[in-house]
């Protein structure tokens, strides 16, 4: 027996609470608002956490205010991925800390390694609450386009592995060279072999700053299919928000074409989740919800 997860990459954007229709009137609190998603999905991806570290205090909310078997998906703060980080990005008494430069943007080998650990330690205490609660599903690693599978990329990857020991993994690649034919079989195997869950993605197929679609398990326990829309104009789209650059509407076609795989893919492990992330107003709920009664319909 297997168990297919779906939601979205978020509950609070911007342009899915102005279009105003997922949510009914009157639901116009941050407590109201998960409450009713949680009532439609069992899962959800935390998205704000890759734009700054997450809190402890929102997590323990989140906790107490979802149902008992509901699922978060943290996706991992952007400094420990490899993207670019500002200071404003950081609590303010890690940013002091920060020797003075004139680069506006910062990446990972640009700290200090004393500021590197404690970023570490807050991400983990942030998240306490949820795994504690059972409600943690994993840490979704999104790797930058400019992170190939070079010694120095694998020697990074390697090290976000190591501090993850203990906690499950998800990894979604976006540079073409760790899932091209010379390098797949051991970007698969070095994620076996760890137990990280290979994200497979749904994305524009004519894009270069992403990976290669590829169908396979890589963790027994759980899989994962992040669905990115199919909008190439607006992928690579200077300036735009996230919604904006994911505005993308699956066509019911689309869905059933993706649904097969899907439930083949979901035989092979114990869970997978789904993840819309076609984030532009109400798109990835309407399209998880048809996704939703397309699994179910299916034997």
């Amino acid at each position: 027996m297997t168990t297919i997860l779906c939601g979205t990459a978020g509950w609070a954007d911007k342009s899915l609470i102005a279009c105003k229709r997922f949510y009914p009137r009157g639901c116009s609190t941050a407590q109201a608002r998960l409450a009713y998603y949680a009532s439609i999905f069992p899962l959800v991806e935390v998205d704000s956490s890759y734009y700054a570290l997450p809190s402890r205090t929102n997590s323990e909310l989140w906790a107490e205010r979802t149902p008992e078997n509901f699922v978060f998906n943290l996706k991992a703060f952007r400094l420990l991925t490899g993207h670019q980080t500002g200071r404003e990005a950081l609590p303010p008494d890690i940013a002091i800390h920060i020797p003075e430069t004139s680069k506006k943007n910062l990446y990972y080998r640009d700290f200090p390694p004393e500021i590197i650990d404690e970023v570490w330690r807050r991400f983990f205490d942030a998240f306490g609450p949820l795994d504690r609660a059972g409600k943690l599903g994993a840490v979704l690693f999104q790797f930058p386009p400019w992170l190939t599978s070079s010694p120095q990329g694998r020697a990074h990857v390697q090290a976000c592995v190591e501090r993850m020991s203990g906690h499950t993994m998800a990894i979604e690649f976006r540079n073409p060279s760790w899932l091209d034919d010379k390098h797949k079989s051991w970007t698969l195997g070095f994620e076996r072999e760890n137990g990280i869950t290979h994200v497979v993605m749904d994305a524009p197929p004519d894009v270069t700053t992403r990976a290669q679609t590829v169908w396979e398990a890589t963790n027994e326990n759980l899989a994962i299919v992040r669905l990115h829309g199919r909008n190439a104009q607006t992928w690579n789209a200077t300036g735009a928000s996230a919604s904006g650059r994911f505005n993308y509407d699956y066509t019911d076609d689309e869905l059933l074409e993706l649904s097969i795989p899907i439930r083949t893919l979901a035989r092979q492990v114990t869970t997978t989740h789904v993840i819309f992330n076609n984030c532009f107003e109400d798109q990835g709920q309407r399209n998880g919800q048809s996704m939703m009664k397309l699994l179910q319909a299916q034997p």
